[in-house]
């Protein structure tokens, strides 16, 4: 499969404060999508349930201001893009890739990775990085406390 570019989106901040979240869907509650086209033509289209959710996360994400990219589960991956996702830089990641902590395949001379693996990654990393900010402030505390 070829590597899209993952490629952000934002709101300006007119448009944020021009848009409103959508509203809490129930069950049997459904999400419609209307598109005026420049003639004049309306266009209806309907959302199934699992979009809309996706569609409600989406928008809730821009609206508070954050960039979004919409991607594919089984998308591939290059190591710059994959450096963009796991906010490291690409010889790391190459690093990592080398090092068997992220599988990957060759595309010719290119190497691509699944997103959901980049993704397993990036949660190893934060929970890591998490312990090692804990062991951190436990440290800081035992200096301060007792002033070892």
């Amino acid at each position: 499969m070829a590597s899209q570019i993952v490629y952000f989106a934002g709101l300006s901040d007119r448009d944020r404060k021009a848009t409103s979240p959508l509203p809490k869907l129930a069950v049997g509650d459904r999400l419609e999508l209307h598109v005026r086209h420049e003639g004049g033509r309306e266009h209806m289209l309907s959302i199934p349930p699992l979009a809309a959710a996706a569609v409600e996360a989406l928008l809730a994400h821009m609206l508070r201001g954050e960039r979004v990219a919409v991607l594919a589960e089984d998308q591939e991956l290059s190591p710059t893009e994959i450096s963009a996702v796991l906010g490291i830089s690409r010889p790391l990641v190459v690093l990592r890739m080398d090092r068997g902590d992220l599988p990957f395949r060759y595309v010719g001379k290119h190497r691509r990775a699944l997103l959901k693996d980049v993704l397993a990654l990036k949660t190893r990393l934060d929970t890591r990085q998490a312990a090692m900010d804990a062991l951190a402030e436990d440290t800081e505390d035992l200096i301060q406390t007792h002033g070892l």
